[in-house]
């Protein structure tokens, strides 16, 4: 089954049907401090039913050309453009949940194909030519590390933000031989900040620094020629050494959920249902931080819901006071127990 039909398949499993822009559908029009909304003909929408669709949809007033889709079980609901003039999409729930879901469950065999990622990596970045694979091993080493969003050219061109393959030469900074300091403006304006410590990793990117050209991450193709590195070599990497559909969106899923994990092993064991509800609060608010996103999208996208589940229930408890116990906090312990978790939950 080819991506499209797969994704129709869904659509019909959860009761939706395919909608776009593309399709007759209702405006939106400012009346005074308010709006009125027009149906497919241009004429005002009364019936109170389809007001209350429309209004429970909470489309920012700022919007403009706003296109909101006629039935109730499209996909896709509203459209518009905001202050940016970016294009902006409003999903059915049904939908945000199934994607997110799918999403999710990816992350097991992404759990288990890991170690085959790293092996690769650790043998490209051996390489001693900064060709297309070793440079893309670096930067997925740094990725793994940092979180940092891949990145793509049309958001550095039209809202100035950058991601890893993005950088410019001027977002780094060598505080000394093992320490590398990035700043740069991420997604929605919102400053990264991070550190590097690894001083195999730091060598390498010097040597990256050095290839003519302001931006970071460049290579010599076979011919020679400087080229950029962009997300989608990384994906194709990535596809490559780990023989499954993943992206950088699921390490960066990942590295949510070990986030997670590992600050939650960090937090004293809460003594009732309200302050282990304000932990779970301060979890997702520390990841959200560290990925640079924000609550809502970090809790729906970032964190798996079974990691929240098992904290909230109390099932953690017992692994979080073994973990405690130990004077060191690995990564292997925290990714160990993901893969448990996950296991678990796919039954």
């Amino acid at each position: 089954m080819d991506v499209k039909k797969e994704a129709l398949f869904e659509l019909e499993e959860c009761g939706l049907r395919y909608s776009s822009p593309q399709e007759k559908g209702y405006s939106r029009k400012a009346k005074g401090n308010s709006f009125i909304y027009l149906d497919k003909q241009g004429l005002l929408i009364t019936n109170k039913q389809v007001l209350s669709r429309i209004r429970s949809l909470v489309l920012p007033p700022a919007w403009r050309e706003v296109w909101i889709c006629a039935s109730p079980n499209g996909h896709l609901q509203a459209t518009g453009f905001d202050l940016n003039n970016r294009k902006q999409y409003k999903y059915h729930p049904k939908w945000m949940s199934l994607r997110s879901q799918k999403k999710f469950a990816d992350l097991l065999t992404f759990g288990i194909k890991l170690p085959l990622l790293r092996k690769r990596v650790s043998q490209n970045l051996r390489k001693k030519k900064l060709s297309r694979d070793k440079v893309c091993a670096l930067a997925i080493a740094i990725m793994d590390k940092t979180s940092f969003r891949a990145g793509n050219r049309y958001y550095e061109k039209n809202y100035g933000s950058y991601g890893l393959t993005t950088l410019r030469n001027k977002h780094i900074q060598q505080i000394s031989s093992n320490k590398i300091f990035f700043k740069f403006v991420g997604k929605k304006g919102v400053v990264q900040q991070c550190y590097l410590r690894e001083k195999a990793l730091i060598r390498a990117l010097a040597k990256v620094k050095e290839i003519p050209g302001q931006v970071l991450f460049q290579y010599y193709d076979e011919e020679g020629n400087v080229r950029q590195l962009d997300s989608g070599t990384i994906n194709a990497y990535l596809k490559e050494a780990m023989l499954s559909e993943v992206s950088c969106k699921t390490f960066r899923t990942w590295n949510g959920c070990l986030l997670a994990l590992s600050y939650m092993a960090t937090l004293p064991l809460p003594n009732n249902t309200t302050e282990r509800k304000k932990n779970i609060i301060n979890i997702i608010d520390h990841v959200a931080h560290e990925l640079g996103n924000t609550r809502t999208v970090t809790r729906n996208y970032y964190i798996h819901p079974e990691i929240l589940s098992a904290y909230e229930s109390g099932m953690l408890d017992k692994w979080i006071k073994t973990i405690q116990s130990k004077q060191k906090l690995s990564e292997k312990m925290i990714q160990n127990h993901l893969m448990k978790l996950l296991r678990r939950q796919s039954g």
